[in-house]
């Protein structure tokens, strides 16, 4: 037998392993409420990681960041789900084998590319605290952690590193998607830590309101992050929770200058190019038609601004001279 033909039975035979034992395909109802775990054996100490996947183009970087969350104690496991229906299997099945080298790693290969799919709920979920996360955000694993310990004085809000805003625009009486400098009202899914029943409450409880703003994320291809934040600010009436990072680097965002780095194998399609936040015009006219939708569909409109972003520690704000210089005064 060549050595392509041995190639092609090992990849086959991890594709139809994993198919039965590593990665599964969603067929059962995930809100069958006899499919949800009681809360009272959910783990606070921990916190479960699911990283959307799509991109071939970006597999490398994936999986250095599932392998680098895995490795952290404050992670119970990591769930890759692979949203592209159109991925070859052995591509799928490849990727399903390396990510099995990490016990705590599992691949779930979506029925079909809907948004919505990432806030499932799911029975593997063993923890109260869920973090949803892309595949080319890297976070340095001090900041992860702070966070994590955010979320746990700010169990009931959404907490993560990467915010826009709603506002509204009084010329033309719409609902527009934005930036403001001194506030925020929604956090996106690049990283976002949040409560284990929210994806419950997403994609399950809400009644003909909520099937169709998850038809509108269908449509549109986007907004799954702003209708969580619908979700969650309609329940508790307050806005989500910005935390600084010491370390973030967001490989799709379009303004970066150059590819992502060679180590990580990233060539060719740049991982910049296939977010859909690269088509920046675009992109916020969309999301500004999603919050009109949403907020015509509820009838109200939920989202609220927070301010400000919760540190890691407090440095000194005096300054003082040392050695002919101005330095802050706890600085030798």
């Amino acid at each position: 037998m060549e050595m392509n033909q041995i190639r092609t039975f090992v990849i086959l035979f991890f594709f139809f392993f994993f198919s039965v034992n590593g990665f599964r395909t969603l067929s059962d109802d995930p809100c069958d409420p006899k499919a949800q775990r009681d809360p009272r054996t959910l783990r606070s100490d921990q916190i479960t990681v699911l990283i959307n996947g799509y991109s071939e183009s970006r597999i490398p970087l994936l999986q250095s960041l599932a392998a680098t969350y895995a490795t952290s104690p404050l992670v119970s496991s990591v769930l890759v789900l692979w949203g592209n229906p159109s991925t070859p299997a052995q591509t799928v099945a490849q990727l399903a084998q390396n990510l099995s080298l990490h016990h705590s790693i599992s691949l779930l290969r979506q029925s079909s590319n809907s948004l919505n799919n990432r806030f499932l709920p799911r029975s593997s979920i063993g923890t109260h605290a869920v973090l949803i996360c892309d595949d080319d955000v890297e976070i340095d694993h001090e900041s992860f952690e702070f966070a994590v310990r955010v979320w746990g004085s700010n169990r009931d809000r959404l907490i993560g590193f990467f915010v826009r805003s709603h506002d509204l625009d009084l010329s033309r009486k719409e609902w527009i998607y934005t930036v403001h400098p001194e506030k925020y009202s929604i956090l996106l899914t690049k990283f976002m830590i949040l409560r284990n029943d929210y994806l419950f409450k997403y994609s399950c409880n809400g009644g003909p309101a909520m099937v169709e703003m998850r038809r509108t994320v269908d449509r549109m291809s986007n907004c799954e992050d702003i209708l969580m934040n619908f979700v969650v600010a309609d329940e508790t009436n307050v806005g989500p929770v910005l935390v600084g990072a010491k370390w973030a680097r967001d490989y799709g965002d379009a303004r970066n200058d150059v590819d992502v780095d060679q180590r990580l194998g990233l060539k060719d399609e740049g991982v910049k190019e296939v977010g859909l936040s690269s088509r920046r015009g675009e992109h916020r006219k969309r999301r500004g038609k999603c919050i009109m939708e949403f907020h015509r569909v509820m009838g109200r409109m939920p989202l609220r601004y927070g301010y400000g972003k919760v540190v890691n520690s407090v440095g000194e704000q005096g300054l003082c001279e040392k050695g002919g210089h101005l330095v802050f005064c706890d600085k030798s």
